[in-house]
């Protein structure tokens, strides 16, 4: 079984391959792949020499480059390892060999372009030995660990060098938007050299005027002191969402922590507690109001009723403070129970401001942050928190940045799109690979 060209007439490629199909369906699916790889290659080897010189000098910066002749070397494609005499260059002084081919056809850490696409994408889901072990199994491709680390860096170092230069067009969506949530929040990952550190997550979602999500935008940072790059990133996508829809209604969305409410106060008109925090809080005030041991259908009939009012009855935040303040009165209480009951107390009264949720609503408000708790475990814990992993920094980020560039719906393929606008060489400026 080998490909063979039959024809090379201007851009079409007639290429022929003999199959010898037997055995099962499942044998025969595998020689089909394998047969479906050899073509991929030689596509691929002709492919890539359009992108090539015919060995004239060049001009790069004003400066002349001539031509050493031609060099073979293997370049890694989605079907197979490919070898191209390509032409290389060198100034008359000497110095760095120059590959016109490698810039013009967006070579990657000797990957053509669409298998560092493949490579990072799954490398931002998987570790390094499981993608290699998808290849083997689903592509019959063998590469090392290394090369996965090496590719996937060089394509996230890309990302994380870009984030805050490139902009990304948003999805057309079917309905007009009415309502922005703004949220964030941080997930814990292991770190090398300081232990569990917080990373953070932030997202951005558009509701039309039904309250339904249209499009969520998301961004992840490796652990920093101060938050500094977060914060500015966040920022960022907020003031690109505010020029899109001026007109709509910003909503902050949290759980309790000042920091939080202290950003988000700055960038939108509402807020509001996120219900399921608060509501965990309540089920801790249902020991209060029945503590006994023989009370569990007691506290669960009275957490659910307290939960339905909160939501759904202008005023109940107020009834429930007063209740909880009955409740601290009572002297059989132990003291585990007065201790959640007490910090129930101060986090409702420091958030009854934010929780007008018969409002929200009301106005078809979200009133949960349950698209960043989302985004916490699939953005981080999924991919960074699995058995064994430890974090350097760089690592982290450049992980988080290639899974919000994949999670938000669009932007991978226009991350791509960039790539083979403005060449690698000039995307990976500023990166650290």
């Amino acid at each position: 079984m080998k490909a063979e060209l039959i024809a090379h007439d201007g851009e079409e490629l007639t290429i022929q391959i003999k199959i010898k199909i037997t055995g099962s369906l499942f044998e025969a699916e595998h020689t089909i792949l394998d047969a479906c790889n050899e073509v991929g290659q030689l596509a691929t080897l002709h492919a890539m020499n359009r992108f090539d010189t015919d060995g004239s000098p060049i001009q790069i910066g004003g400066v002349k480059f001539t031509s050493k002749g031609t060099t073979p070397k293997f370049y890694e494609t989605p079907y197979g390892a490919v070898e191209v005499s390509r032409f290389v260059y060198q100034t008359s002084k000497g110095g760095k060999i120059y590959c016109p081919l490698e810039l013009n056809a967006r070579i990657i850490q000797n990957a053509t372009p669409r298998f560092a696409q493949q490579i990072s994408h799954k490398y931002a889901n998987l570790n390094a030995p499981a993608v290699c072990r998808d290849l083997v199994e689903n592509h019959h491709r063998k590469i090392a660990h290394s090369y996965v680390q090496d590719v996937s860096d060089w394509v996230g170092g890309i990302a994380s060098a870009k984030e805050e230069v490139w902009e990304y067009t948003t999805p057309d969506l079917n309905e007009a938007i009415t309502s922005v949530a703004i949220s964030l929040d941080g997930a814990f990952i292991l770190m090398r050299e300081d232990g569990y550190r917080e990373a953070m997550v932030g997202a951005i979602s558009l509701y039309d005027i039904k309250g339904d999500r249209q499009h969520s935008i998301y961004i992840g940072e490796a652990p920093e002191y101060g938050k500094a790059t977060f914060i500015d990133r966040l920022e960022e996508e907020i003031a690109k969402i505010k020029k899109l829809y001026p007109t709509a209604t910003y909503l902050g969305v949290a759980d309790g922590s000042k920091n939080n409410w202290s950003f988000l106060e700055k960038h939108t008109t509402q807020q509001c507690l996120d219900f399921f925090h608060a509501t965990e809080y309540l089920a801790e005030v249902a020991y209060a109001a029945f503590p006994g041991k023989t009370d569990k259908s007691k506290r669960e009939a009275w957490l659910k009723e307290r939960c339905k009012q909160l939501k759904h009855e202008v005023g109940a935040i107020d009834a429930i403070i007063a209740e909880m303040e009955i409740f601290a009165k009572r002297k059989k209480l132990s003291k585990s129970i007065q201790e959640n009951l007490s910090a129930a107390q101060t986090y409702f009264a420091n958030n009854r401001h934010r929780m007008n949720y018969s409002d929200h609503l009301d106005q078809n408000l979200p009133i949960g942050s349950g698209v960043t708790e989302a985004a916490c475990k699939t953005l981080v814990k999924q991919r960074l928190c699995c058995s064994g992993m430890r974090w350097k920094s760089q690592g982290a980020k450049v992980i988080l940045s290639l899974r919000a560039l994949i999670q938000t719906k669009g932007r991978w393929q226009q991350f791509w799109d960039k790539i083979d606008q403005f060449g690698t060489q000039i995307c990976a400026q500023g990166t650290s690979n």
